[in-house]
């Protein structure tokens, strides 16, 4: 079943497909919940679905925004030799330099590039987790080993903090805290203005590639000082008006 999942500023009824609903009830593998971020992830993961020996059903949620999207490509031969990933490491970085490790899911991970690739970032490792449910636990416990100089781990997502899998996963990862870089929890899956909707993608993206304000005067946070390893920003909750009754986007 293909679902359109996704926060392109097109308000609620155009971006969420209640992932978080479908999370609640999976259970001792009674469904496969997947978010591809490539054409090479969607093709290999129907095609899995087309020659196992069991069946139990494959719910896949895919946003519109990258049947177009110019980074969301894939080569013939990952499509024609490849297979599907269930979480994909990142294979541009210095694994001995990462002190972040930053987990997503869905096409956040294309803004959070777009930002890596700018501020040419090697000591920032973005991971893919492809499959939701089944989770992929020991692949997840392969990279966070992997990456042992890291010192802070997120895990980032485009919808509220009360929706999307934030909830589900956090329950999986038993070895290290999870931080979680989130919408405020909301009432409405998203906002129906455009322009609010970038304030907040932007100020999510921020919050990973937080700015320096130390001696080191780098391009971006590298947690380097006593101020970066605090998490202060991280955590920092951002209000966008000055109202007493206070929103979210």
């Amino acid at each position: 079943m293909y679902l359109p999942h996704g926060f392109e500023g097109q308000g609620p009824d155009h971006s969420s497909a209640r992932l978080e609903r479908f999370l609640s009830n999976a259970a001792r593998n009674n469904m496969q919940i997947v978010q591809p971020s490539s054409p090479t992830s969607l093709f290999h993961v129907l095609r899995r679905q087309l020659t196992r020996k069991f069946m139990i059903p494959l719910i896949i949620f895919t946003p519109k925004s990258l049947l177009r999207h110019p980074l969301c490509i894939s080569r013939i031969e990952d499509l024609a030799t490849g297979r599907f990933l269930e979480v994909i490491d990142d294979s541009n970085v210095d694994i001995e330099k990462v002190l972040r490790v930053v987990f997503c899911t869905g096409k956040i991970y294309y803004d959070l590039l777009k930002r890596k690739n700018e501020l040419k970032a090697d000591d920032i490792a973005l991971i893919r987790i492809e499959e939701l449910h089944p989770f992929p636990s020991k692949k997840i416990k392969n990279i966070i080993e992997k990456y042992k100089n890291a010192i802070l781990h997120l895990w980032v997502q485009e919808e509220p903090e009360n929706m999307g899998a934030w909830r589900y996963v956090k329950e999986e990862f038993k070895s290290v805290e999870l931080v979680p870089v989130t919408r405020l929890a909301s009432g409405s899956p998203a906002t129906g203005l455009s322009g609010l909707h970038e304030i907040g993608q932007k100020e999510i993206v921020d919050k990973v590639f937080k700015n320096c304000t130390c001696e080191f005067k780098n391009k971006y946070c590298g947690l380097q000082c006593v101020d970066g390893k605090s998490r202060k920003e991280i955590l920092k909750v951002h209000e966008y008006v000055d109202f007493d009754a206070k929103f979210t986007i």
